[in-house]
């Protein structure tokens, strides 16, 4: 079963050989399919390819990403069990092209794991490559359902690209600036931007320092010294 699994997932891999790569660490997680990664020229949001997991409710969180739905059963589970894989890691990012929100659509990998497929394999996402033309995730899929992991638990649960077109996505207007003008522009510009605003919300100093400069909470630099959470980044010399 071990040779099986190898195989299946070097067979996920091979398509992407030529793909361009590099290395980013992970500061948030955003949905099953979904991060937002930090390399040196910036932030970049990347949708992993080949792969459809659960929606997740972003109402309230000030983050939209662009097919913001209604809450499907195990999307926050997907979601856990990625970030468990990748969140504060730094990933090998495979990148295959760019879609029509902007997003880089890329196969992740971390210590030799294709993530793409490891999501599939526990039953956390759908197969969704060109076509349903991969065979090596539609086998991993499969196993999946047999074995009744993750999702496949439910018995039929609705593919998430069905649950879409039933709950069609209602973008609620943006909200009016009250208390905290900056956090509220921020948070209308920044998909990545969330409800978090204290320190022991962050993960990583990275993820900190977006929050306080990208997101203009401004409450994560408690002494102002321009360093946020300083439990994590340690303090300005």
């Amino acid at each position: 079963m071990r040779a099986l699994m190898l195989f299946l997932l070097l067979a996920c891999t091979c398509n992407i050989s030529h793909a361009k790569e590099f290395s980013a660490k992970v500061i948030a997680v955003l949905d099953g399919d979904t991060v937002l990664v930090k390399r040196a020229s910036g932030l970049m949001k990347i949708r992993m390819a080949e792969i459809d997991a659960p929606e997740v409710d972003h109402a309230g969180t000030g983050v939209q990403p662009p097919n913001s739905q209604k809450a499907q059963a195990f999307g926050e589970t997907s979601k856990r069990s990625l970030s468990d894989m990748v969140l504060g890691k730094q990933v090998q990012v495979a990148s295959q092209t760019v879609d029509q929100y902007g997003r880089m659509v890329a196969h992740l990998s971390v210590n030799g794991l294709d993530v793409n497929a490891e999501q599939i394999r526990r039953g956390m996402a759908w197969e969704y490559s060109n076509f349903h033309s991969n065979q090596a995730l539609i086998a991993l899929q499969e196993e999946a359902r047999k074995a009744q992991r993750g999702l496949w638990a439910q018995g039929n649960p609705t593919p998430p690209w069905e649950w879409r077109k039933q709950h069609p996505s209602t973008l609620p207007a943006p909200a009016k600036v009250t208390a905290s003008p900056v956090v509220a522009r921020a948070a209308s510009i920044d998909p990545a931007c969330s409800s978090k605003k204290r320190c022991a919300e962050m993960v990583s100093c990275d993820e900190a320092r977006h929050y306080f400069s990208q997101c203009g909470v401004k409450g994560l630099d408690g002494d102002g010294d321009g360093v946020p959470c300083e439990g994590l980044c340690g303090t300005r010399k």
